[in-house]
């Protein structure tokens, strides 16, 4: 799996130099010139921990949690205050975790945040289903957010069995998105899942959809070696058939695709914390995206609580990118969109990319990955499959390997990918 991905990376970089991450980082980072920034913040707190989830996350406390979100607000005010004035930004996202578990102090989170940063798209935040009550998603919307994504995996008794979730109350979740609308209302499904059918698929995005919801994303299921979920992924053959199907049932009903696994009944509706051009993350296991560098924060929670008392960056792992390599982070990212636009590419690394990657669009155009209308590239239902399908050797091979190594060190000396 390491040698597709080996092989890409270096073919791309130009380079057989590895993505080497170390254990330094800049105590002032170099935001302030960074356009289209977006911000995150991660709540590393569950009730219950999902087998099959491989994100940051620990029991909740409320004792733990309070002293987290102390420190994370220092953090906020460490970072926002290197520069004079208020940064504008396009948007903030609150991931987990179970942010709503935090939910009675996310306005001080908020206000936080807008001492330092005008935001410009709305606040996002992610919800168990069983956070989805009209008292909880009022104290969200006075708090500022805009956009919330229910992470319901599958509506159905098979799969909720299979993946360790209870069930799911349709009707109280209709009912209380009734009484409280937001711009935005994604709900998350897992596809790929053993067996899994058309049908299956169908009936839990037509049922989102009918109950409320005006985006739904669909991600594939994928294997991390350090978790303990014991579901077998589905093969290339069935999950592309599958993908491809659902794709096309989507568009039909007229449906708008804004990324590789998104869809959305209407024009405003968005949901998306991964496609910016820059961003920071704040709290355990965020991690920062800037012109000329990746960080990541470290994973343990009393690790980080205690750098930031210390009033130092809680920075594991930094890495410092060649042009090429940088040029590869954004047009990975960017492609997640399905759209590549030639001009913005060219305004923010100042060469066009033609010249940079002119021989790969030409093999991605024969191959029928992508099309290309006034400098502008799009992935076709065959691109989006075989992006998602190097994706996963690329989550296996990389983010697997980083994110079971810091699992276990709050601060390895270095790794690399």
């Amino acid at each position: 799996m390491s040698i597709i991905t080996d092989l890409t990376r270096s073919w791309l970089t130009r380079s057989t130099k590895p993505f080497s991450f170390h254990n330094e980082y800049d105590q002032k980072l170099p935001f302030q010139d960074c356009d289209n920034l977006g911000l995150y913040v991660h709540i590393p707190f569950c009730k219950s921990i999902c087998n099959f989830c491989p994100y940051c996350k620990v029991k909740y406390d409320k004792e733990l949690c309070d002293r987290y979100i102390d420190a994370l607000i220092k953090e906020i005010h460490f970072v926002g205050s290197q520069y004079p004035g208020k940064k504008t930004v396009t948007s903030l996202y609150f991931g987990g975790g179970t942010p709503a578990l935090a939910a009675d102090r996310l306005g001080e989170i908020i206000e936080a945040i807008k001492e330092h940063f005008e935001i410009t798209e709305g606040i996002g935040l992610e919800l168990h289903p069983d956070n989805v009550e009209v008292s909880t998603l009022r104290t969200l919307k006075a708090c500022g957010v805009t956009k919330i994504s229910i992470g319901i995996q599958s509506f159905q008794k098979k799969y909720q069995s299979i993946l360790g979730r209870t069930a799911v109350d349709a009707n109280s979740l209709q009912e209380a998105l009734s009484q409280v609308p937001f711009q935005t209302v994604s709900m998350d499904f897992i596809f790929a899942l053993p067996e899994q059918t058309f049908e299956d698929l169908k009936s839990d995005i037509d049922k989102a959809f009918s109950i409320g919801a005006n985006h739904v994303a669909i991600y594939p299921f994928i294997d991390f070696t350090f978790t303990k979920s014991t579901v077998k992924a589905m093969a290339k053959r069935e999950k592309r058939k599958l993908l491809d199907r659902i794709t096309l049932y989507c568009m039909e009903k007229g449906y708008k695709r804004d990324s590789i696994w998104t869809f959305s009944s209407e024009k405003d509706a968005k949901y998306s914390s991964m496609t910016r051009d820059n961003f920071l993350g704040f709290g355990c296991s965020a991690t920062t995206l800037l012109k000329d560098q990746f960080k990541i924060n470290t994973f343990s929670v009393e690790a980080y609580c205690q750098r930031v008392q210390e009033k130092t960056l809680p920075t594991s792992l930094t890495i410092r990118f060649t042009l090429r390599q940088r040029m590869v982070y954004y047009l990975f990212w960017t492609a997640y969109s399905t759209k590549v636009d030639s001009a913005a590419f060219e305004k923010f690394f100042g060469l066009p990319l033609k010249k940079m990657y002119g021989f790969e669009l030409w093999f991605a155009k024969l191959l029928g990955f992508i099309t290309e209308k006034d400098g502008i590239y799009s992935m076709t239902m065959k691109g989006a499959f075989y992006f998602h399908y190097y994706e996963n050797f690329y989550t296996l091979a990389y983010i697997d390997k980083m994110w079971g190594i810091m699992r276990g060190q709050a601060f390895p000396t270095q790794i690399e990918l």
